[in-house]
Parts: structure tokens; C-alpha cells; sequence
């Protein structure tokens, strides 16, 4: 229950910040990597910044640990790895080149929209 806890937070950080199109696979049983993957876009570096910035200090203010977080300076695809959640934050352009929903297309999707 715990990781579903973190996908919320994950979730809600990312809509505070305005994230668009926010997608929410199940990667449990498809990678090892994580049990849920968090994608979403903004529309300038500064948003791109913005979002990861806030689903770090969400996940260190509520306890959990940012193993990672990569590509921050840059603002093209940032990765912030919350152990069972990993939330890629693209910028608009990005997102349709690495298309992770296609390349990750045996993963289910998550509705949380109805639940948040």
C-alpha cells in the first residue's frame, strides 16, 4: 500500500505543477525497474524544472527517499527515481520522440484521475 501512497503524491505533485497528459503505467510484471512508471510533459524548461523539482520535495517532505534524479539542467527528460515509482517528466517536443507508452505498450494503464 505504501507504493500506492508515493503514486498519489507522485501523481498530485505533478498536477500542482501543471503537467500535461499525465500517464500512469503499471510496470509490475513487465520491468524490474519500478512498479509504476509516471509520464508527463510541460511546455518549457522552466515547467520541465518546475514539475521534478516538486515531485522531489514532495517525496523529502513526506519521507521517501529520491534515489535519483537525472537530466534536471538540461530540461529535455528528467528522471526522478522514488524507488517503486519512477516519474519521467518530458518536455512537450521530447515525450512524442521517446513515446515510452508505445515502447512500454504491455504495461496497463492506471486511472488515478477518478480517485485523486
Amino acid at each position: 500500500m505504501e507504493e500506492k501512497n508515493l503514486l498519489e503524491l507522485a501523481f498530485k505533485a505533478a498536477d500542482d505543477k501543471r503537467a500535461e497528459d499525465i500517464v500512469v503505467l503499471d510496470m509490475k510484471g513487465v520491468s524490474l525497474i519500478a512498479d509504476y512508471f509516471l509520464i508527463c510533459h510541460g511546455n518549457s524548461d522552466k515547467q520541465v524544472q518546475a514539475i521534478a523539482r516538486e515531485l522531489k520535495d514532495q517525496a523529502e517532505k513526506n519521507e521517501y527517499t529520491v534515489k535519483r534524479l537525472e537530466g534536471f539542467d538540461e530540461a529535455r527528460w528528467i528522471l526522478v527515481d522514488l524507488g517503486d515509482v519512477v516519474a519521467h517528466v518530458f518536455h512537450r517536443e521530447e515525450r512524442g520522440y521517446y513515446n515510452l507508452e508505445r515502447l512500454w505498450g504491455d504495461a496497463s494503464i492506471v486511472s488515478l484521475q477518478s480517485e485523486m
